[in-house]
């Protein structure tokens, strides 16, 4: 009997079109993933590119940021501020399914691309505005930028250690940003399938991290303001790095008292801490947290790394050691894909998800403008 060929999947997306009117990080996080899918991603970007481009210049000389977020769109050089632009952008939105776009809030309206305007044309169009603080309220029309959204959120003052607030040291809040818009612009598009109808949907930078930061916004309003502790845990104890003797660094994470039964058996060698009223649960060790850690640094100061991390795992608790960049270069669990760039390969980590049954391949990183019309180059 004749076998017939395997032939892939098409990808979910394929066949999609998507409009980015984008810049920095946020929204083409959001695309990027779009792209990945299968969608077709145009990005509009101003004749001098998008200014991320000029970020740094460390993948083969071309800026990190871009060569990540980049991949697998198509890129079109066009000049917003002149008619010509204005009409070349309002002729690709008229053929798309959906349009993301990180303008200043009112700047599509100032443009004569108002999404009342867009919407009311393109019924099924699902328009995604991506911003710092949103339309409305008292900081909507102020600039944001990652780190500034982490100050203004009170995300910075979680984060570094007793002394000093610090930032989260990659750009979390962009990325944040971007995951919740691409979660949104799918569902949009479920509901699209079911009622034909488009989506009108706005996401700021300030509500995503307000949302994230729900856990330490209700422990203060509760009486209980979490405090920054380094690498520990405000309402986990032992949570926190500990010292072995050949001077290696574990982080520890014993997450509930059934948990602590087995770390003080195997690892403290003191199973009668068990019992301990002071240590017996998870809020009295919180309560003793400097005697609480002291036994734990004792017992790892007496051991070698391997020793200790043979007996944290025989006790069934978490632990990581301490990387930093060169480890994470060098770590056997780091899955990586390669894009094409103009500059040539850059071998990037992989995306998160891992779709078992139809392995996904990935776009070339276009050069400013590589897919303009000819006759728009000409202008």
């Amino acid at each position: 009997m004749e076998q017939v060929p395997h032939r892939p999947a098409p990808l979910p997306l394929a066949g999609l079109v998507v409009v980015a009117i984008e810049q920095a990080v946020a929204a083409p996080f959001c695309t990027a993933r779009l792209a990945d899918a299968g969608a077709r991603v145009i990005k509009v970007e101003r004749p001098e590119g998008d200014f991320a481009r000029g970020y740094d210049d460390v993948a083969n000389g071309q800026s990190s940021y871009f060569v990540w977020l980049n991949r697998g769109k198509e890129s079109f050089a066009i000049d917003l501020a002149s008619p010509e632009g204005r009409a070349e952008t309002e002729a690709l939105i008229a053929g798309a399914d959906v349009l993301v776009q990180n303008l200043k809030p009112g700047a599509l309206e100032r443009l004569g691309l108002g999404r009342e305007k867009l919407r009311a044309a393109h019924p099924r169009l699902i328009i995604c505005s991506i911003s710092g603080y949103g339309d409305e309220g008292p900081l909507a029309d102020r600039k944001a930028y990652d780190l500034l959204v982490q100050a203004e959120s009170g995300l910075a003052s979680l984060t570094g250690g007793p002394e000093a607030p610090a930032r989260v040291g990659f750009s979390v809040v962009d990325i944040a940003t971007g995951a919740s818009a691409h979660a949104a612009i799918l569902e949009a598009l479920i509901s699209r399938a079911a009622t034909g109808q488009g989506a009108d949907i706005r996401v700021s930078m300030f509500d995503v991290t307000a949302e994230w930061l729900t856990v330490p916004l209700l422990q203060h309003e509760g009486g209980k303001p979490p405090r920054r502790m380094g690498l520990a845990h405000p309402s986990i104890a032992p949570y926190g790095v500990f010292d072995t003797r050949d001077g290696s660094q574990i982080l520890i994470s014993v997450q509930s008292d059934r948990e602590w039964v087995a770390f003080a058996r195997h690892v403290l060698e003191r199973p009668e801490f068990a019992q301990d009223p002071r240590f017996a649960t998870n809020i009295a060790r919180c309560e003793n947290r400097t005697q609480t850690d002291a036994a734990v640094a004792d017992a790892f100061a007496a051991l070698d790394a391997a020793l200790a991390a043979q007996r944290v795992e025989a006790a069934g608790v978490a632990f990581a050691f301490i990387n930093d960049m060169a480890g994470l270069s060098a770590h056997p669990h780091l899955r990586r894909i390669c894009v094409e760039t103009p500059a040539g390969p850059v071998r990037l980590p992989a995306p998160g998800p891992i779709f078992v049954d139809a392995p996904r391949s990935y776009g070339p990183v276009p050069a400013i403008g590589a897919h303009t019309p000819e006759e728009e180059k000409a202008r």
